[in-house]
């Protein structure tokens, strides 16, 4: 039996640190974006460009799916939630950076920025089972690696 929150707390200290993720939606294949993270909520924020795909496709909610692998493959996710803009300006102040200034020729107060809110519902969560001893034993043919690798999935409430 897998443990939701230990899988949970691994998505959100990976992907914090780790901040790329890919998002779609049905009518928009993902597309690779910077999460940003305003203090211990559980939305994840993207800054994009008004006029593209996803920013139109968001202009009232819309389901959405996040797509996440992290950097050490470690660890992988498919989040299904909802995306909308949120062009809140206390919002863009607190999450503003200078790798964000760095497309925004106006700054804060360019016309083409947009920032989207993408809200989490449920994930399914991969762990990598890759090990040494995983690979010998499937070499040598004993266990079944699907019943070895049942603890390394869980499907959790974000």
């Amino acid at each position: 039996m897998t443990d939701e929150h230990e899988f949970a707390d691994k998505f959100w200290k990976s992907i914090r640190s780790d901040m790329t993720a890919m998002v779609g939606t049905k009518d928009v294949h993902p597309k690779p974006l910077t999460a940003q993270f305003d203090g211990d909520r559980k939305s994840v924020f993207f800054f994009t460009a008004k006029g593209t795909e996803l920013a139109d496709s968001a202009s009232s909610p819309v389901k959405a799916t996040l797509v996440y692998s992290s950097k050490g493959h470690d660890l992988f996710a498919t989040v299904q939630g909802t995306l909308e803009v949120d062009n809140d300006p206390a919002l863009i102040d607190r999450l503003w950076n200078r790798f964000v200034a760095a497309w925004f020729e106006q700054g804060k107060d360019d016309p083409k920025l947009c920032l989207l809110r993408f809200e989490p519902a449920d994930a399914e969560i991969w762990k990598d089972a890759s090990s040494i001893v995983a690979g010998l034993k499937l070499f040598l043919g004993m266990g079944d690696p699907k019943e070895d690798y049942k603890d390394s999935v869980a499907t959790v409430k974000l």
